[in-house]
């Protein structure tokens, strides 16, 4: 039987982390990068597989989430920030080579690990968010030149407004957010879209039972780690949205030549964002290495977490065939 992960506390790039990992300590490295609003907590089912077929498996609270440390300020949050501590957390584990994998917000940092540091990353994972080349224009003003003024992520930028949403019933909100980003939210939900006056979860349901994925223990865990840490953290990443493509300039345009993997739920709201459809379609360019692009039907956002089995078994084929 695979021992349980065990938790650590990494000082990399300025701050303190607070690091799972399961596993051989001499197998391959496997660095696994949440997104929002999760913790390491949500690659728990992967972990487990993979320390069981012999790989080291390490999963951060990134930056400004659970036990790791939260910077006050906005501009410590950007893209080059998060793959700063990716690769420190890599030296600090005294590994030369990683695969990297990510989810929601955590698919750009592993995305971008691989395309900034070609020399640490021989390979990575995106699930839910698709790769797109660095380029000079931000998300939000490309939604602002399409008209677009009620998407969430423009509804995060002003500081302390969705903190105060969001930290009025954190189990409450998490609850309706899980749900609602899944595949078992109703049909027809418009998840990200708000009106105008209206919070982030006027557009979310409450689910009268939690789905199959999703126990009382998990939301447990999830509140208290969101109820110690507040949202702060994890929202500051969304305010450097305009930040991050003068930050990545030099790499305007490159695409990743890694081998890679892309992995997401039919149903994903995020599949449905203006520039998503065109993003996969130019995945023979923009990722020359790609070895597969699943989308898991019936699946939601959490991927990971809705279809643990699958993503396991499309994870593990992928590190094999390396």
């Amino acid at each position: 039987m695979t021992p349980a992960p065990h938790l650590s506390t990494h000082s990399v790039n300025g701050i303190h982390l607070r690091v799972a990992e399961q596993g051989p300590t001499d197998g391959p490295l496997v660095l696994f990068c949440h997104g929002w609003p999760e913790s390491w907590y949500s690659w728990r089912q992967q972990m487990a597989a993979l320390a069981a077929a012999g790989f080291r498996a390490v999963a951060p609270d990134m930056r400004g989430y659970g036990g790791s440390d939260a910077p006050a300020e906005v501009e410590r949050y950007s893209l080059l920030h998060l793959v700063g501590d990716m690769v420190g957390l890599v030296q600090s584990l005294d590994e030369t080579r990683a695969v990297i994998v990510g989810h929601d917000w955590g698919a750009p940092v592993a995305w971008h690990a691989a395309l900034l540091r070609p020399d640490l990353f021989r390979a990575v994972v995106g699930m839910s968010v698709p790769y797109t080349p660095p380029g000079p224009l931000d998300l939000l003003t490309a939604l602002e030149r399409r008209g677009i003024t009620t998407f969430y992520m423009q509804y995060f930028q002003t500081p302390g407004v969705a903190e105060a949403e969001f930290e009025e019933d954190i189990a409450g909100a998490l609850r309706r957010t899980y749900f609602s980003g899944s595949g078992d939210a109703p049909p027809g939900l418009t998840f990200g879209l708000m009106e105008p006056g209206r919070g982030f979860l006027h557009h979310t349901v409450d689910p009268a039972e939690l789905p199959a994925w999703l126990s009382e223990a998990d939301l447990a865990h999830y509140t208290a780690e969101f109820t110690r840490a507040g949202f702060r953290g994890g929202l500051n990443w969304y305010r450097n949205l305009r930040r991050n493509p003068e930050l990545l300039a030099a790499w305007h345009g490159l695409p990743l030549r890694q081998p890679s993997l892309f992995i997401a739920g039919e149903r994903d709201a995020v599949l449905r964002f203006p520039a998503s459809k065109a993003q996969i379609a130019a995945f023979p360019q923009t990722l020359p290495g790609l070895r597969g692009a699943h989308f898991l039907p019936g699946a939601g956002h959490w991927i990971q977490r809705e279809r643990a089995k699958e993503v396991n078994r499309l994870l593990l084929e992928f590190l094999q065939g390396l």
